[in-house]
C-alpha cells in the first residue's frame, strides 16, 4: 500500500508534502482535486479536511492528517532512517535551531513570497489581475529580510546548520513560483550566501522532479 496524497498538482503545499516524500523515499498517490470545479469544497472532502484546502493525507493505515506542514512532520518523524537523514533533528540544541530557522521561514519569508505569488500569479489563473503596489511593498521587505539570511548563511551551509533540513525545504514551492513565474529571480541571486544556498536547494533532484511532474 501506498500513502494517498489529495491535493491540486500546482499547489505549494501539495508539492511540499510531495517533496517530503521524495526526500524520505515514501510511495505516495497523488490523487487529484479540480479546484476549478470546486472539489475541495465538497462534503466529501471537507468530512476530511474542515477548512476546504488542499492537502490531505492517508496513510497506510486510514490516519487522516492535513496541513503541509504538519504532514511533512508526521513523515519525517514517522521514517527517521529512511531517505535523506536529519531533517527534523533529534538532539536538543540542534532542535533549537532547527525551531528557530522554521520560525524565520514562518514570519521572515512565506507571508511576503506568498503575497507575491498571490498577486503576480496565483490570482491570473482566476482572471483577476494582480496589485502591483502590494508586491513592490512585499518585495522591499522581502529583500530586507534576505540581508539577514544572507548574513545566516556567511556562516553555516543551511539555514538551522552545516545540514539541511525541513526548514530550508519549505522554502522551495512557493519561492520557486515567486523566482519563475512571478519573473523574480533576482530574490535569490543579488546576494551571493543567499544564491549559494538557494541554487542548493533548487537543483536538488527530488526538486526538480516535483517541478517536471506537478504541474
Amino acid at each position: 500500500m501506498t500513502i494517498k496524497l489529495y491535493g491540486y498538482p500546482r499547489s505549494t503545499c501539495a508539492q511540499l508534502v510531495a517533496l517530503i516524500c521524495k526526500e524520505k523515499n515514501i510511495d505516495f498517490e497523488l490523487v487529484p482535486v479540480d479546484l476549478g470545479k470546486g472539489e475541495h469544497k465538497h462534503p466529501d472532502f471537507v468530512a476530511k479536511q474542515p477548512f476546504g484546502q488542499v492537502p490531505y493525507m492517508v496513510d497506510e493505515d486510514g490516519f487522516v492528517i492535513y496541513e503541509s506542514r504538519a504532514i511533512a512532520r508526521y513523515l519525517i518523524r514517522k521514517y527517521p532512517n529512511q531517505g535523506t537523514q536529519g531533517l527534523i533533528p533529534t538532539s536538543l540544541k540542534e532542535e533549537a535551531l532547527f525551531e528557530q530557522a522554521c520560525s524565520i521561514e514562518s514570519f521572515n519569508f512565506d507571508p511576503f513570497v506568498f503575497a507575491i505569488a498571490m498577486e503576480r500569479v496565483f490570482k491570473k489563473y482566476h482572471g483577476i489581475e494582480g496589485n502591483e503596489a502590494i508586491v513592490k511593498e512585499r518585495l522591499d521587505v522581502l529583500n530586507k529580510k534576505l540581508d539577514a539570511y544572507n548574513v545566516i548563511l556567511g556562516k553555516q551551509k543551511f539555514l538551522a546548520g552545516d545540514n539541511v533540513t525541513l526548514a530550508d525545504l519549505l522554502h522551495l514551492p512557493c519561492g520557486t513560483v515567486v523566482a519563475t513565474l512571478a519573473g523574480l529571480p533576482e530574490i535569490f541571486t543579488s546576494q551571493p550566501n543567499v544564491a549559494r544556498w538557494w541554487n542548493d536547494l533548487f537543483t536538488r533532484p527530488t526538486w526538480q522532479d516535483i517541478m517536471k511532474n506537478f504541474k
